[in-house]
């Protein structure tokens, strides 16, 4: 990375869009990242293939609302840094109109997206809390009209949320979005706890919650679901959503638990 860095950047700590970035094969990240990323994956080598199923979850479900819903805009939050596939080059090779904002907390990942998609029509990036809705929502209104039917997209954030808190951030996005809309979520799923408690000894950029799959539909409208529907195939893990397989859970180290749902 350049050495000119935005003003408030720390960069003696590991950073969450960072070590994303180094899993998924970026350059955008430093030696403490790097150390962090790699303390994890001697661990569970498998945190590598779950970031890039999470990056084709995240694309796929965004370019699924775009063909079958016709949605038209796209609201990543927790976006992290700018990786290929891109959710709006997947997006747009749907709907070559369509609009995309990210969002994160990270400086950097806003830093290195605004750069790219300086010259691009209908996308942007700010940065943002996921949970501060008003304040995003205001960022990006140039972008998104969120009085239409759009995508909000959380894959990889919930999981840094206990469950209360969780529901609470998606409940104030649903109560925001327009009818028709369609609400992406994923979070990585441990079946082996053990392991994860081994991990959470050597991951220190940011307390990390392990949700069950009962806790993480609850994200999408709690236990009467009176204001959404969740999407075929249900909650699922990542590959098998994309292929619309309704199929019982995987048993393995660590993978994409995910779901859409659509806003009545």
């Amino acid at each position: 990375m350049s050495d000119a860095l935005p003003a408030g950047i720390d960069i003696s700590k590991p950073n969450i869009a960072r070590i994303y970035d180094y899993w998924l094969g970026g350059k955008d990240n430093f030696a403490v990242d790097r150390e962090q990323a790699e303390r994890s994956l001697e661990l569970c080598p498998g945190l590598r293939q779950w970031a890039r199923d999470n990056r084709s979850f995240v694309c796929g479900a965004a370019a699924r609302a775009a063909r079958d819903a016709g949605i038209g805009q796209f609201l990543d939050l927790g976006a992290g840094l700018p990786t290929r596939p891109a959710v709006h080059e997947a997006v747009r090779s749907v709907d070559p109109a369509a609009r995309v904002a990210y969002v994160d907390l990270d400086g950097v990942a806003v830093t290195h997206a605004q750069a790219l998609l300086a010259t691009t029509p209908g996308l942007t990036a700010v940065r943002g809390d996921a949970a501060d809705y008003d304040a995003v929502l205001a960022g990006v209104a140039d972008t998104i009209d969120i009085r239409r039917p759009a995508a909000v997209l959380m894959a990889g954030v919930l999981h840094f949320m206990a469950v209360p808190r969780a529901r609470e951030v998606c409940a104030g996005w649903i109560s925001r979005m327009a009818p028709g809309s369609w609400l992406v979520l994923a979070v990585g799923r441990y079946e082996d706890h053990d392991l994860l408690d081994r991990l959470r000894t050597v991951y220190s950029a940011a307390e990390y919650f392990n949700h069950s799959p009962e806790e993480f539909a609850s994200f999408f409208g709690g236990p009467n679901f009176s204001s959404t529907d969740i999407l075929p195939p249900g909650i699922s893990e990542g590959r098998r959503w994309l292929a619309g397989v309704n199929a019982p859970l995987p048993v393995r180290d660590v993978y994409v638990l995910c779901g859409a749902a659509v806003k009545r």
